[in-house]
C-alpha cells in the first residue's frame, strides 16, 4: 500500500514485512549556486536532516529510497559537497537499517561522499511489489512496466496561482496521473530497439510525480496553459512526460496537506501564461 505522509513530499510502501520511505529531490549543497552569484545563504542541509528524521521517526521505516539528485552539483561534487553528504547520511545510517538511492542527473561522483553500505542503483530504476521506482531523466527499465505504478521525481512540480493584482502564489504538489499504455509501449519500443512493441506487457496504468522533498528549489508550474496540448508537452523534463505517455490534462493534482486541487486542466487558467 502507497501512502502520502503529509503534510510532507513523502511516501510510504508498506509491501509484506517491508516498510519504505520515499523521498526525492534533497539537491544538498544548492546554496553553493547562490554564493557563485554574490547570494551567500548558510548551509540548508540540517534542516533537511532534522525533516528527514522527524519523518522517519514518524513512520518507522526498514528502507529508505531516495529518488535522486541527492546533491546538487551536475558532473562533479562541491566542496561543501564533501562535508554535507558524507554528514547526512552518516546520521541517516544510524536510524534506517536499509538506504539505497537512484542515481538523478544531479548524482555525479555521488558514491565517493557516501558511507559504506548505501546502495546506489541505475537511473532506470528498481520495483518493490507492484511499484516502480525511477529519477526521471531516463526512460525506465523496461521491467518496471510489469508495474502499475511508477513513481518519478526530478520534475519538481508545482501549482502557479495568480490573481488580477498581479500577485502570484506557488505551491508544492503530488501529480497523480493515467498511463497511456499504448504510446509509453511505442516510445519505449523505439527507446529499447524493440522491433515487435507488442511484445512488451505494459501494466502501468497511473504516475506519481514527486514534488521534491527540498522545499527552498523552484519547480514546473504544471497548471501552464496548453501543457496538455502537443505542442507544450516538450516543455517538459524527462523523456517519459515528453512522450506523451502521461496523461497530463487529466492529471490529479494534490497539496502537501491532502487537498484535492483539480486536474491540471481545470486549474489552467489559474497560471500566468
Amino acid at each position: 500500500m502507497l501512502t502520502f505522509i503529509e503534510p510532507h513530499p513523502a511516501l510510504l510502501l508498506r509491501h509484506e514485512k517491508q516498510r519504505t520511505l520515499i523521498v526525492s529531490d534533497l539537491h544538498i549543497g544548492w546554496e553553493v549556486a547562490l554564493s557563485e552569484k554574490g547570494v551567500h545563504v548558510p548551509s540548508q542541509m540540517p534542516k533537511l536532516l532534522e525533516k528527514l528524521l522527524q519523518i522517519i521517526k514518524q513512520t518507522k521505516p526498514s528502507m529508505l529510497l531516495l529518488l535522486g539528485d541527492v546533491k546538487h552539483t551536475i558532473a562533479k561534487a562541491a566542496t561543501e559537497e564533501w562535508r554535507d553528504v558524507p554528514d547526512f547520511f552518516a546520521t541517516l545510517t544510524r536510524t534506517v537499517p536499509i538506504i539505497k538511492i537512484i542515481l538523478g542527473n544531479h548524482d555525479g561522483n555521488l558514491e565517493p561522499l557516501l558511507p559504506e553500505g548505501i546502495e546506489t542503483l541505475p537511473p532506470t530504476g528498481t520495483t518493490i511489489g507492484d511499484v516502480g521506482f525511477f529519477h526521471g531523466h531516463t526512460w525506465p527499465a523496461v521491467e518496471l512496466l510489469k508495474c502499475r505504478t511508477l513513481v518519478m521525481g526530478h520534475v519538481h512540480p508545482m501549482i502557479m496561482f495568480h490573481d488580477p493584482s498581479g500577485f502570484r502564489i506557488t505551491r508544492q504538489v503530488w501529480v497523480r496521473a493515467k498511463c497511456n499504455r499504448d504510446q509509453l509501449k511505442k516510445s519505449l519500443a523505439r527507446h529499447y530497439n524493440i522491433k515487435q512493441a507488442t511484445t512488451l506487457n505494459v501494466k502501468t496504468a497511473q504516475f506519481i510525480i514527486m514534488p521534491s522533498f527540498n522545499e527552498f528549489l523552484g519547480g514546473q508550474p504544471v497548471n501552464r496553459k496548453g501543457i496538455g496540448t502537443d505542442h507544450k508537452y516538450q516543455a517538459f523534463i524527462g523523456p517519459v512526460l515528453r512522450s506523451k505517455s502521461v496523461k497530463i490534462a487529466d492529471a490529479e493534482l494534490f497539496l502537501l496537506d491532502g487537498t484535492f486541487l483539480g486536474t491540471v486542466e481545470q486549474l489552467t487558467d489559474l497560471s500566468l501564461s
